[in-house]
């Protein structure tokens, strides 16, 4: 994503893996379409995506509306996605701006909101980098083959946030330090965040990658072809419990019963202390049709249910470490993670 001066350029992830096609984005409603059509998507890039939706809905508000248009605006795109908490936490933070500065004028005000939303731009990109640096260390502790090989499931990479990523983090930043790496990429259905968007974003960046059916992982960890899987997070509970991309359960216990460790790599600001655990998260809900019509063609007779939840929750005892920009948590979850998020800010 690009801040051009007047709008938010988004490279448009529907149309991936035919077409690169970028999306000016000028008003709220425009950006509460392409949060909720998954235009921009991957929690970080959610997050900064949101704040510039902000600024963007209450830019043209006079002394008299601004208050009412600031909460309106806010309220109006907390509706768009209910699960990825940093949405939560960038309009928090926005709102939080505004009252430190409560005695500066309208424009001033205007002014504060637009810095930090690009503040946030630069910090998602440091923290995302201090990801990959602590990923890292971590996979060449355990390394067993060289290339690499991590399973990864949906996208976590630098389409997912503004430059790094978060799972493929580690990656990018090994590869350049000439580290190999071979990636293997879920399909992840339905909407094959991981063929469509995974893949094309590791083959742009030279990384080898190969993609798999979601129903495969198993037959490739029973070969005993990787050294870990490494995913990302749309909310992380104070006892380690973790929302990602459905099929992440699975994928979960799979590694357990294969020894394949699995790593969730996130920014501290997809913790969300304010929950104890994994069954306090909301989990949203997707239209049928992404199922019984996905990409345009039939697939299922008219007339049955469908069951198509965009996320499910991995217990912590299946995580075998939490990756974040402060450095890489272990268990135990419960004492751990509050220690390493102490005196950050959890106003989700």
């Amino acid at each position: 994503m690009e801040w051009t001066g007047s709008a938010l350029r988004l490279l448009d992830q529907t149309k991936l893996p035919t077409k690169t096609t970028y999306i000016d984005i000028t008003d709220e409603r425009a950006m509460w379409d392409a949060i909720k059509r998954l235009v921009v998507r991957g929690a970080p890039a959610i997050g900064v995506a949101a704040a510039f939706g902000v600024y963007l809905g209450i830019r043209n508000a006079d002394e008299r509306s601004f208050q009412a248009r600031l909460k309106e605006v806010c309220e109006y795109l907390a509706t768009s996605r209910p699960t990825a908490v940093n949405l939560f936490w960038a309009l928090e933070r926005i709102q939080r701006v505004v009252r430190a500065c409560a005695a500066s004028s309208v424009t001033q005000l205007k002014q504060r909101i637009l810095d930090e939303c690009i503040e946030m731009l630069e910090e998602d990109t440091r923290a995302c980098k201090a990801i990959g640096v602590h990923g890292l260390e971590l996979l060449k502790s355990l390394q067993r083959s060289d290339p690499l090989n991590i399973l990864t499931h949906c996208n976590a990479g630098s389409l997912a946030t503004v430059q790094y990523g978060t799972a493929l983090a580690p990656i990018y930043v090994g590869a350049e330090q000439g580290m190999q790496f071979h990636v293997y990429a879920d399909e992840t259905r339905p909407l094959l965040q991981g063929s469509r968007i995974t893949a094309y974003e590791l083959k742009q960046n030279g990384i080898p990658v190969t993609v798999l059916c979601d129903n495969m992982a198993a037959s490739l960890m029973s070969h005993g072809k990787l050294d870990a899987a490494i995913v990302g997070a749309d909310r992380i509970a104070a006892n380690g419990d973790t929302a990602n991309k459905i099929g992440t359960l699975g994928v979960a216990i799979l590694a357990k019963h294969f020894g394949v460790p699995l790593f969730v790599a996130a920014p501290i600001s997809t913790v969300d202390l304010s929950i104890a655990t994994g069954a306090e998260i909301p989990i949203e809900q997707r239209d049928q049709k992404e199922i019984s019509n996905g990409f345009g063609k039939q697939t299922a007779p008219e007339g049955v249910n469908f069951y198509n939840p965009a996320f499910d929750v991995t217990p912590a005892d299946l995580i075998s470490a939490i990756i974040t920009e402060r450095g890489v948590i272990k268990p135990p979850f419960a004492r751990n993670l509050p220690e390493m998020c102490r005196d950050v800010r959890n106003d989700q």
